[in-house]
């Protein structure tokens, strides 16, 4: 079936093909009604769809955004997703989601496609393995809102959870229960500033009420191979009466390991996690979490974002959305 072209319309409708390239943009100021009506005929008989492409390299905004995240199936992407989405609704705007499943080049490539598409904004969870293109791209004039982490403190508008104040507050929450072996649990965070956040307050929390840092209860997990050591040997060693996990998947691993291991939650040791859990509340025992709120960072993403395609003076934010410590019943007493 062969493509329809605007000048098949203006042909069909008796006009020329400006005539009919006004009608679909709207413009009827010098249009008579009888014009107007051959034209919606012709676009109805012949089932057109204009070329959005085509005319967004003529327009000077596209109405639309794009948005990059890690993992598009993350119980935290979604809803800070779903947040960019309600927001852009309501204000006429389409987002274009990218995903890169954690692969720095697919990142590349991603922000180059939206460039050509050539959105109004972009809005990323970035590897960190991008930071001069990025840099690159708003330099061009490209706004870019980015959140989730932030790598290395060079990021301009971007809206984070108080990682280090949640750290601190789950940290100290467990004290007061009596655990003074809480193991931290995380990915490599030296590198990453939001993780070396949480790492600080936890840290923090310690150090008010004079708890050694031992090393032997900083472990680490990668995405890729799990946790560097294996449960049973970090509760032989360690002899942790509590774990704190700073990624969802991570508390999803330690609970299938604990399980393996036929280790009780809390009798055997008690456990908070870092997000929440999906119908957590209905787990045998319900794990106390510190929970993030993705949709208002999506949203407030969003707003920032459109903010600056409105305004390109508009001065760079740093937003930090406070989380909540949501109790439960895997940590008890001791």
């Amino acid at each position: 079936m062969a493509k329809v072209k605007l000048i098949d319309v203006a042909l069909l409708a008796g006009v020329s093909k400006s005539t009919a390239s006004q009608y679909l943009n709207g413009r009827f100021e010098f249009m008579s009604k009888d014009t107007q009506e051959r034209i919606r005929a012709a676009v109805s008989e012949l089932d057109y769809v204009p070329n959005p492409i085509a005319r967004n390299l003529k327009a000077t905004k596209t109405k639309t955004i794009g948005v990059i995240v890690r993992d598009i199936t993350g119980f935290y992407t979604s809803k800070a997703i779903r947040g960019v989405d309600d927001w852009c609704k309501q204000n006429d705007y389409n987002a274009l989601i990218y995903n890169t499943d954690f692969d720095s080049a697919i990142e590349a490539k991603s922000l180059e496609a939206l460039y050509q598409l050539r959105v109004d904004g972009i809005i990323i969870a970035s590897s960190g393995k991008n930071t001069k293109l990025i840099a690159e791209y708003v330099k061009k004039g490209m706004p870019i809102v980015q959140f989730q982490l932030e790598h290395d403190g060079s990021e301009k508008n971007i809206i984070l959870s108080d990682y280090k104040q949640a750290a601190f507050d789950a940290t100290e929450y467990l004290i007061k229960l009596g655990h003074k072996r809480i193991c931290f649990m995380s990915q490599d965070f030296k590198k990453v500033k939001s993780r070396n956040e949480r790492y600080q307050g936890y840290a923090d929390a310690l150090s008010k009420y004079d708890i050694p840092l031992e090393p032997t209860l900083i472990q680490y997990w990668q995405r890729e191979t799990g946790f560097q050591q294996s449960i049973q040997h970090i509760m032989q060693s360690a002899a942790p009466s509590a774990f704190f996990t700073q990624h969802l998947a991570i508390t999803t691993d330690l609970l299938t390991a604990l399980n393996q291991e036929h280790i009780s939650i809390p009798d055997d040791v008690s456990l908070i996690g870092f997000d929440d859990l999906p119908m957590a509340e209905f787990f045998k025992v319900p794990i106390t979490v510190i929970k993030q709120e993705p949709y208002i960072i999506g949203l407030e993403a969003a707003k920032i974002l459109l903010g600056s395609i409105n305004d390109v003076n508009k001065p760079a934010q740093k937003i930090m959305i406070s989380c909540s410590l949501v109790t439960r019943q895997s940590c008890k007493k001791i």
